[in-house]
């Protein structure tokens, strides 16, 4: 197919404002941007050569045909973009993922009683997020101490079961067990209250708040209540005494530390709430496509354009974006007060740039090593599996079952040594009965290498779990398909105790032994097919539960499939059902305070059984 003809499509484009998709031959979305005039835009990608080896290069030859919505103004174009973006997530534009997952604090105030857990994803359910931590240890310390100071409910469940007896954690003192009706819904909110104001660096407001209330418990000789409350308040004025205040002011302000180097670019954003620095998270984006001001602006587009981010009053940058005051306006609007975008250029506010601006540059160091230390690892799996190119893309075919049952295929996947968890999958098996594995094998590479060859998006290395009989089949499918040459293939297997891991290659009668039990290369394609292994079993428990739920259900009198389908349409999931409350599960159309009862000692009685 021929190269985009941007002569003959840029007359029919408007001069308005609006979105343009660019997509491949396949029709793969590959870029989303916004423009004030879409047709001035497009024309700058006409005038790029597409000989050259940058990355928009590389974006304007894989162009084979471009959309444009046109919308009423510059705005509402940053919106729809953003949405866009989120929708396809396309390669080539900027997609804030981290080199590490940072855990997040959550709060469930959506609940009855609500509850401090730890996360790493933020969706939108109507908990309160805080975070990221950068270090885990420091959130766990967090965790334990507001837990010491405020005992929040531990238990996992969404909705309390009433209990007669509250568990252990009640009589350590960790617990005020809500379950058992110990404590009542005022007094439980306001330890709630108080966990939000510590986690949203209000210590000080909350200290005053506690002195209030110790004072007036003195004066009612409450006296168990207000050493109570002095010690939380003692407890509180020492974590003041850590914490270190950057700014007098007391705002909340994120500060964006930018640095690039040879074409690829480290973003930092410091967290600074109530003047006190609270967390930090970095990105490395390798050669993102446009200008530092165009990059910088899809940056903060995507970073507080996600679900749930919480914007501070201010946003402080090194240099301006292509859009500060339209995105100033949107951010300000979703917030409901005012978000100001500036570029300070003296005072302490600098300061605070540079800290970001060395926190950034860290990233840059950080990756440097990492690559370095990745590309030593892949010339050694080279040279240990003979292979014609450095393995940059691994990916990893486990095939598990239970007796011949729930039987399903797991792809892990690893790129430049990391796990790109957002290309695992799980394979059903729909045409093998039994317990076959070659035959399961065999269906699962060819549905992923047909999906691969069809959409370009193949591995350097496919490796199976499993000695020569598993290779041969990888070895038969290639052969059916006409997959390229450049897709290599390995086996790894343990065949008999004592010695070790074997790895087997096609051409090669002798399986290859590398020396020592410790060699880099070995310990890597372990940890890959342990990786695989491990993410089938977590599909085989999921699989088991919804097995014994269902069994469970069908096993109670008056409970058929259609009441079954009622209950899972009304309460989402079968870990739902299962830890509803008889009132829940009454609530349902057609099963009633009777049936209900009857459902519930029902599950609760095979939980204890089991």
């Amino acid at each position: 197919m021929p190269p985009f003809d941007f002569k003959e499509f840029l007359p029919t484009v408007s001069l308005q404002p609006g979105v343009y998709l660019m997509k491949s031959r396949a029709g793969e979305v590959l870029y989303v941007g916004k423009a004030r005039e879409l047709r001035k835009r497009l024309s700058s990608y006409a005038r790029i050569d597409q000989a050259l080896h940058g990355k928009t290069a590389m974006l304007v030859s894989q162009v084979r045909l471009i959309e444009t919505i046109v919308t009423n103004t510059e705005k509402e174009a940053l919106i729809l973009e953003s949405s866009l973006i989120k929708q396809y997530r396309p390669k080539y534009n900027v997609i804030l993922r981290d080199d590490k997952s940072y855990p997040l604090l959550k709060v469930t105030v959506q609940e009855e009683w609500p509850r401090l857990v730890m996360t790493r994803r933020r969706v939108k359910d109507g908990a309160r997020y805080f975070g990221p931590f950068s270090s885990p240890a420091a959130m766990w310390e967090t965790i334990r101490y507001l837990n010491s100071l405020f005992p929040l409910r531990r238990c996992k469940e969404k909705s309390l079961t009433p209990k007669s007896r509250p568990c252990l954690n009640h009589q350590m003192g960790r617990c005020l067990a809500p379950c058992a009706d110990k404590v009542s819904r005022e007094e439980y909110r306001e330890l709630v209250k108080n966990v939000l104001l510590v986690l949203e660096g209000k210590n000080q407001e909350l200290v005053k708040e506690l002195s209030r209330k110790m004072a007036l418990a003195a004066a009612d000789l409450r006296f168990e209540e207000a050493a109570q409350l002095r010690d939380r308040i003692s407890s509180l004025n020492k974590t003041l005494e850590k914490q270190q205040v950057v700014a007098a002011h007391g705002r909340d302000q994120d500060v964006l530390g930018f640095v690039r180097q040879d074409g690829s670019v480290a973003v930092a954003l410091l967290f600074i709430r109530k003047g006190v620095i609270t967390g930090q998270q970095a990105f490395f984006l390798a050669e993102p496509v446009g200008s530092d001001p165009e990059v910088l602006t899809e940056v903060l587009s995507r970073f507080y354009g996600e679900e749930g981010r919480y914007l501070p009053q201010e946003i402080l940058l090194p240099f301006a974006g292509t859009d500060d005051p339209l995105l100033a306006e949107w951010l300000s609007e979703e917030k409901g007060s005012a978000v100001v975008i500036s570029c300070p250029r003296r005072g302490d506010r600098v300061r605070l740039l540079e800290m970001a601006e060395t926190n950034a540059r860290q990233v840059l160091h950080a990756r440097q090593s990492k690559q370095i230390s990745w590309q030593a690892l892949a010339e050694a799996l080279q040279r240990a599996l003979g292979l014609a190119r450095l393995p940059e893309r691994i990916e990893c075919l486990d095939i598990s079952n239970l007796g011949g049952k729930q039987a399903v295929g797991s792809l892990v996947c690893f790129i430049g040594g990391d796990m790109a968890k957002d290309r695992y999958r799980h394979y059903g098996i729909h045409t093998v009965q039994g317990s076959d594995d070659y035959a399961m094998m065999a269906e699962v590479l060819a549905r992923r290498f047909a999906r691969g060859l069809a959409e370009g998006d193949m591995p350097d290395l496919l490796l199976v779990d499993g000695g020569k009989g598993q290779l041969g089949v990888a070895m038969k499918v290639c052969a059916e398909l006409g997959v390229p040459a450049a897709v290599e293939l390995a086996g790894i297997a343990k065949e008999k105790e004592g010695e070790g891991e074997k790895l087997f290659r096609p051409g090669r009668k002798n399986a290859i032994l590398l020396p020592g039990h410790h060699a880099p290369a070995l310990l890597y394609l372990m940890r890959i097919r342990d990786e695989a292994h491990r993410y089938g079993i977590t599909l085989h428990r999921k699989l088991r539960a919804k097995e014994s739920l269902t069994s469970s259900l069908e096993q109670i009198p008056g409970v058929g499939k259609a009441r079954r389908e009622l209950l899972l349409r009304e309460l989402g999931s079968r870990q739902r059902i299962a830890h509803a409350s008889v009132e829940e599960l009454g609530a349902v159309a057609g099963i009633g305070p009777a049936l209900a009862a009857q459902i519930w000692e029902h599950l609760h009685e095979n939980k204890a059984d089991g």
